[in-house]
């Protein structure tokens, strides 16, 4: 059985409800101070939690306490920070978790770039506000030494098996390092976008998701969606500051699924258009240029259209992050005046490429298997097409033929294992 976990946000999520749902799962606040004082800001800060009640029911609260004149508000912090550089070499230098250290450094990077594309400024000249403030820090830190300390397993990509539902837009407006802004904030809308990630309203008009707290399940959720399927162990509730007309907890489920012989699920984005006046010679040149974007895939497919017309319905399979890129070619090289979004989920193989020698030279093997790596079951093996093309032309020989020998090679190196 695999420790997973799933983030409910019915009130948002921000960086000290994280850790709040972490403490109250049992994650010790000496292991935490111990750990975060690695970085060297002990003195700026002190960690405490108390537990108290929303709407009537009882969660962690967490605060971070500035020791060092700063100041501090539990929910929002708007005060001045570090910058991206010096943050990533703390990390770097600190003697924390490897897989702790990791994601740690990815939330900050996820945050950088977002925050970058919202001023203008490269992510490496970003001059962190909130984010870059000490309980900041301490919140993104210290949520990755949480699910580190909690043994949640890793998946194939290096991150946590940690899921999470939609998140509630909230609305309003909030006081922030440049001024009134609008609910949500451009950070975390612009986080939300480069996930692609489902949003709804509960009819709150409160700042619900901080950049923060957008920051680390941007980053860490393997998926966005309904809790998959798991038997529960434990429940954490971390709280938030203010009170609400629902009770302003974070919940956090630990629970145990058995994907030891599953496909692993990731969050795809799907772009479709009807096209019935291109030329088709430009198809050709759309593919190459979608599939150097990034797409996963792309496809066509013959479709009748009003007035009897004869057309194609166009298809792109790309990740989240590759949608705009993807969307602005379609947008660029096709007559269409309109693209359809989606978001769905896929089940993926685990996989990867091992070079095969064979007399003619050398092939790429594409190799797929469910299960983990000490009791992995082969699903599929083929050799990559423009390997065997590229040879075949070289030597004169059909293209069967090469891709024969690199299979037949591939099982005879194999068939012991």
């Amino acid at each position: 059985m695999t420790k997973i976990a799933y983030f409910q946000c019915p009130t948002g999520i921000s960086g000290d409800m994280c850790l709040g749902s972490l403490v109250s799962l049992g994650v010790p606040l000496e292991y935490l101070t111990e750990n975060l004082n690695k970085l060297g800001i002990e003195g700026e800060y002190q960690i405490e939690a108390e537990l108290v009640l929303r709407n009537g029911q009882q969660a962690t609260k967490v605060h971070v306490n500035l020791t060092k004149h700063h100041h501090h508000d539990s929910q929002h912090s708007h005060h001045h920070g570090r910058h991206l550089p010096e943050i990533r070499e703390m990390i770097l230098k600190a003697e924390l978790p490897s897989r702790a250290k990791a994601w740690s450094l990815a939330v900050f990077q996820q945050l950088a770039v977002a925050e970058g594309l919202v001023h203008g400024v490269p992510p490496e000249n970003v001059h962190f506000h909130e984010v870059g403030a000490i309980d900041a820090i301490v919140d993104i830190v210290g949520t990755c030494l949480g699910l580190d300390w909690l043994l949640i397993e890793s998946n194939e990509k290096e991150l946590p098996l940690l899921y999470c539902s939609p998140q509630p837009v909230g609305g309003g407006t909030v006081k922030a390092a440049h001024g009134q802004m609008a609910v949500p904030v451009p950070a975390v809308l612009k986080l939300w976008e480069m996930r692609g990630c489902p949003v709804y309203s509960n009819g709150i008009e409160r700042e619900l998701v901080t950049p923060t707290g957008a920051a680390i399940v941007t980053t860490l959720a393997v998926n966005f969606g309904s809790p998959p399927p798991m038997t529960i162990k434990q429940v954490g509730l971390g709280a938030g500051s203010i009170n609400l007309p629902i009770p302003n907890i974070l919940r956090l489920w630990i629970g145990e699924a058995d994907v030891s012989h599953s496909p692993s699920l990731e969050t795809i984005a799907i772009l479709e258009t009807q096209i019935d006046d291109l030329n088709p010679q430009a198809i050709g040149y759309l593919f190459d240029t979608l599939f150097a974007a990034g797409a996963v895939d792309v496809f066509t497919q013959p479709i009748g259209m009003k007035k009897s017309r004869t057309g194609i319905l166009l298809t792109v399979i790309c990740h989240p992050e590759n949608l705009s890129n993807c969307e602005t070619i379609l947008f660029r090289e096709t007559t269409t005046l309109g693209i359809r979004r989606s978001t769905q989920q896929r089940a993926i193989l685990s996989r990867e490429i091992q070079p095969i020698e064979i007399e003619y030279g050398t092939v790429r093997v594409k190799v797929a298997w469910t299960g983990q790596e000490k009791d992995k079951a082969i699903s599929n093996v083929q050799p990559e097409y423009e390997d065997c093309a590229e040879l075949a032309r070289k030597n004169n020989i059909s293209w069967r033929e090469i891709h024969r020998l690199a299979l037949n090679q591939w099982y005879v190196q194999h068939k012991n294992q």
